[in-house]
Parts: C-alpha cells; structure tokens; sequence
C-alpha cells in the first residue's frame, strides 16, 4: 500500500500530465482528482466593528449616550484609552433604558407643574399696575418685566424669572397681555392692567 505522501504527488502528476501530454481532454477529471489540484487563496480581512456608547460628545462621531458602531481599532487605541467610550453590554443597554424612561418622567412631571402653574396665572385675572400720569392716557416710564415679577411675587408668593416674561410695549393707560413661557411647551398669558394715581 502506497502512503498518502506518494498518492497524493500521483494524484497530481496524473492531472498535469493530462492536460500537457498530448493536449486536455474533454474527459472531466475524477473527483478526487479534482480536489487534489485545487488552490485556496487568503480570504479578504473582515473590518471587526464594536457597538459602543460615547461617555462623552466626540467631534465628528457623535454626542454623549448616543450609540454606535466603529472600528475595532479606533475604539481599542482612541475611545477606550482617553475614557470617551464604552463597549455596550446587555446590563449597560439596560441601565440606559432605565436612565431614559426616568428622565421621559422626569419631563412629563415638569410640564404638568407648567401648565398648573399656569391655570394659576390665568385665573387670578388681571394684575393691576399703578403709574404716575402724564397727558390723556400716557403715563411716565413704562411697565417692565422685572414689575410684572415684583407683582406675582407680592400678590402669589411665587418666583419667577424675568426672562421668561415677555411685556408689550406699554405707554398708555389700559388692559395689555403679557405671556410668561412656562416651558417649552407651556405659555401662560397674564393681564396687566394699567391705571395712573
């Protein structure tokens, strides 16, 4: 019996010598013929990615908790390293799913203080406004947002910031609206009614 060494530089002597001696034949080769003359090349290297999370805002890649596919070699020698980053695991999705339906609360419980913050506001009815008198209806100076505060805070005991109160132009004496933005979402529009002593 032949070792497998010999039968297999047969196997391959045999097909050559098929081909070049005399010309190839429209025979098709055997099978184990076949296999013996077959060449197998280098694959393509895959590009390995890793799902991660950014800790932190990244130019050019994306803001903090948002997710994300990149290369292996980025995140090993760039995000890991300077601390930008995280490779997402099942717990990791599933404190971010927590932390996401917390702060979703957290936004519905601070447009629902809005808008009964400004049922008050709209309700209590004008909030009157005392100026010096000039000729016919103008009065001297005019109303400030830092007055319409000074008079919430006097009348509701309620804090508010200036910044969110938004006067018209008010020179004359009578009935003016003033919006105080709540929230994004939430306007609440106050009377301010203006009389000289």
């Amino acid at each position: 019996m032949s070792s497998p060494a010999a039968s297999l530089s047969w196997m391959r002597s045999s097909s050559v010598l098929h081909c070049i001696g005399g010309g190839c034949s429209n025979e098709a080769p055997k099978l184990h013929e076949r296999r013996a003359g077959l060449l197998v090349f280098a694959q393509k290297k895959t590009k390995k990615t890793r799902k991660i999370i950014l800790k932190e805002d990244v130019e050019l890649l994306g803001k903090k908790g948002e997710l994300l596919d990149v290369r292996a070699g980025f995140y090993r020698n760039f995000l890991s390293p300077t601390g930008k980053a995280q490779i997402v695991t099942p717990l990791l999705l599933k404190e971010m799913k927590i932390e996401e339906e917390r702060i979703e609360a957290e936004k519905i419980r601070v447009k629902e203080e809005a808008q009964q913050l400004a049922l008050i506001f709209e309700t209590v009815g004008a909030f009157k406004v005392k100026r010096k008198g000039g000729k016919g209806k103008q009065i001297f100076g005019t109303v400030t947002a830092q007055d319409l505060v000074d008079i919430i805070k006097a009348q509701l005991q309620r804090e508010v910031d200036k910044r969110i109160v938004f006067v018209p132009e008010i020179r004359e004496i009578g009935e003016y609206v003033a919006e105080l933005k709540l929230h994004p979402e939430v306007t609440a529009r106050v009377r301010i009614n203006v009389f000289a002593n």
